[in-house]
């Protein structure tokens, strides 16, 4: 007996000396992967690679009472063994050589090497190998490192391995934040972790029983009056793991291989978990009361604009759902946005001082080359402020600006804001600005970010420990800019249950129906969402303004998102503005309002539609100046341009015309003295190619802008009368080959010219 003990003794203290370092962890042995909102709460806990639930928790992340409670169950002495103790592994012997259990052997070094080298430890070999590798353990690491590796390996019970998990499931709370019941209870599952796993139904008589031997121990070795563990306290297993924000949490988790794990801390995320629920109950409420229309999918984004950190990812509305195809991730989709980027058409105009808000745009049916635009409800609403025809989402307007804009233009703008757009500009053209390119939520969240800010295109964060980079340092949008735009999409009193001022928002409906957007921007927040089908089957159903702006505005004001006056920038002004033309009133403006402009950039002059002039009693007609020989009278009309007079004439909004002007010598040279037409098509100097064998392209509308009162213009190729039409409406000249110089005459006996040259091609 003494020889073997002896041999033993030699062969453990060679094995000692001479053991080569071994890995504290299984080769391969993968960990779950865990989000955190940013307080720190775990949000979302992966499976790791062999299906179970390991979630790596360094030591000084666990809590010391637990520490306290598994040793005091497992190993008292460890901090004082050298991975083996003696006394125990004594006490073992002579328990199994007289037939009385004097309780084990076994170490919390050595519980570390069966599970680390997963070993049967029923036979002496496998005993003798597992207190061999205990040795070596403990000859390489220290007690701290064992003691982490161990209670990251330690079964829990069911698939739940290693304290962190335990504690989340188990607890609901992270290793750290135990107390000390929880700590004990907790310490006795690894014993046992079969017949003492925390039941979801009923009680476990096993666990509780473990659970108020180890409670007995604890009062004693900290000297307290026994009293009994609580009865009321039980475990409570959670019947799901975490899963929130799944959609992100495989964005994050997708670029992590299964060799990494181990070395990855769980993922702090910028994510509120409080605004991310009540984004889904927003959602899951708003969809059921419309599920009978065929709604039945969403999507959302929460951005803090001035950090561009991402507070509530929805990427559908059930992840789960295969009808839906659940899985996809609505924010990185792309699809067409619809109107939804009409505001930065109009921040790119008034920056270029194209425009202010209360600039009179054209609202009519207008052809640019062959390209046709249309308004969502085909209608024309005749002139219109610039602010209106962007609340009110006119296509016609919105398409001759972005024709307008300076280069790089609106396409340009949208690349150097992070937009993808994988083809040349020439490819999308003017349907750019009603949804002809393809955006993400991402994307349009970003953009909408920067409108609500600082004007610089910088990428969104979705977790604290991504570095922040910037697509240019350089603004893109001017701060004026920006303030003018949110101001103009500021929610209007009539709109029925969308009245909250203090939102300024916008819609965006695909071709088709079927994408609904709404994008909307309260103080430092913005929240973007997106209702359709994610197979891009329409739905009549999706009209942005009746079902995406709807859901936008139950969101923010379910989140009660703190909201400041919105302060204006010191580049813009408050004036008084002509109500009718948006200009500067003159004596002669009867109605006036205020509007906001950018001093020595915005487009704006003295009202010239209100002018007084005289009139003849006897005639009725308007005479030039007051000869003193007949009764007259000072009146005050509006004049406009012909083109403008025709699209109130055919949105039905009748004007007060001046009377004609009276046949005279002054009359005439008073007339000769204003403004000549000037021909808009053809351009001149260009050389136009017509389809021989084709009628409808051998044709070549004539156009002129003229002043005020001209009624008539004549239309002359050469000494060839072509015809003659009102100045709104475009003469069609079926041209033939040659070089020609185009007349055009008003009825005043103005004229101007125009060269231009026309070839026939096959």
């Amino acid at each position: 007996m003494a020889i073997g003990l002896a041999l033993l003794a030699a062969v453990a203290l060679l094995t000692y000396a001479l053991s080569p370092k071994p890995e504290l962890y299984p080769h391969g042995l993968t960990f779950s992967r865990a989000l955190l909102d940013r307080d720190g709460k775990v949000i979302h806990l992966t499976l790791a690679g062999d299906a179970r639930y390991r979630l790596h928790t360094p030591l000084a992340e666990i809590s010391p009472d637990l520490i306290e409670a598994t040793l005091l169950l497992e190993d008292r002495h460890f901090h004082s063994h050298p991975g083996i103790n003696p006394l125990s592994l004594g006490r073992a012997c002579w328990g199994v050589v007289t037939g009385t259990r004097r309780g084990g052997a076994s170490t919390v070094t050595m519980q570390l090497a069966r599970l680390r080298y997963g070993l049967s430890t029923k036979s002496f070999a496998g005993k003798f190998v597992q207190m061999l590798r205990a040795l070596q353990l403990e000859r390489h690491y220290s007690k701290e490192e064992i003691l982490e590796a161990y209670l990251n390996l330690a079964p829990y019970g069911g698939n739940v391995e290693g304290v962190g998990a335990a504690s989340l499931l188990w607890c609901g709370k992270s290793a750290k934040d135990l107390t000390p019941r929880e700590a004990v209870s907790l310490s006795v599952l690894p014993q046992s972790p079969t017949r003492r796993r925390p039941k979801i139904v009923g009680n476990n008589d096993a666990l509780a029983a473990a659970q108020f031997r180890l409670w007995q121990r604890w009062q004693e070795a900290h000297g307290l009056r026994a009293d009994g563990l609580d009865a009321t306290f039980t475990l409570q297993p959670e019947a799901k793991p975490p899963r929130e924000t799944p959609h992100l949490a495989r964005r994050l988790f997708a670029d992590v291989t299964v060799a990494d794990t181990v070395q990855h801390p769980p993922l702090a995320t910028t994510i509120h978990l409080g605004m991310q629920k009540q984004i889904e109950g927003s959602m899951r409420d708003y969809l059921t009361v419309r599920r009978e229309v065929g709604m039945t999918n969403a999507c959302a984004l929460l951005v803090h604009a001035p950090t561009r950190e991402v507070l509530a990812y929805v990427g559908s509305a059930s992840f789960l759902n295969v009808d839906i195809s659940g899985q996809v991730d609505g924010v990185t989709a792309r699809r067409s946005p619809g109107s939804a980027l009409k505001p930065f058409i109009y921040a790119l105009a008034l920056q270029q001082g194209l425009l202010h808000p209360r600039s009179l745009l054209r609202d009519g049916q207008v052809a640019f080359g062959d390209y046709n635009p249309e308004n969502f409800d085909r209608e024309f609403t005749g002139p219109i402020s610039a602010e209106d025809a962007l609340f009110r989402s006119r296509n016609i307007p919105a398409v001759a600006l972005t024709r307008k804009l300076a280069e790089p233009g609106l396409y340009g703008f949208l690349k150097q804001a992070g937009v993808s757009l994988p083809r040349p500009a020439e490819h999308y053209g003017l349907s750019l600005p009603l949804g002809g390119a393809e955006v993400s939520m991402e994307e349009l969240a970003s953009m909408y970010a920067m409108l609500a800010t600082d004007g610089i295109p910088r990428p969104l964060l979705y977790a604290h420990a991504a570095q922040e980079t910037a697509h240019g340092a350089n603004p893109l949008l001017t701060p004026e800019a920006c303030f003018l735009v949110r101001r103009m999409l500021a929610s209007r009193e009539e709109e029925a249950g969308l009245s909250d001022l203090t939102i300024s928002w916008k819609t965006g409906t695909s071709h088709g129906f079927r994408d609904a957007w709404a994008a909307g921007i309260r103080g430092e927040y913005v929240c973007v969402v997106w209702i359709g089908n994610f197979n891009g089957k329409s739905n009549p159903s999706f009209i942005a303004r009746k079902c995406a702006a709807p859901l936008l505005f139950e969101i923010f004001h379910r989140l009660r998102l703190p909201w400041h006056r919105d302060v204006p920038p010191e580049g813009v002004r408050e004036v008084q503005l002509c109500a009718v033309s948006g200009q500067i009133p003159t004596p002669h403006c009867q109605h006036c309002r205020m509007g906001w402009f950018i001093p020595g950039k915005s487009s704006i002059a003295p009202c010239e539609i209100h002018r007084e002039v005289l009139i003849d009693e006897g005639t009725g007609l308007r005479v030039v100046a007051d000869d003193g020989k007949r009764k007259l009278r000072r009146e005050v009309y509006e004049f406009w341009p012909p083109d403008m007079l025709a699209l109130f004439r055919q949105a039905g909004v009748p004007r007060r015309e001046a009377p004609p002007m009276e046949a005279s010598s002054v009359a005439l040279r008073a007339a000769q003295s204003q403004d000549t037409p000037r021909i808009v098509s053809p351009q001149p100097r260009l050389t136009y190619s017509l389809r021989v064998n084709d009628s409808s392209k051998q044709v070549i509308p004539l156009r002129a802008e003229t002043s005020a009162g001209v009624r008539t213009i004549f239309w002359f190729a050469g000494a060839q009368f072509l015809g003659s039409s009102t100045p709104a409406e475009p003469l069609l000249w079926k041209a033939t080959a040659g070089s020609w110089k185009l007349h055009v005459l008003d009825d005043h006996g103005r004229s101007s010219t125009c060269d231009v040259k026309v070839e026939m091609v096959e």
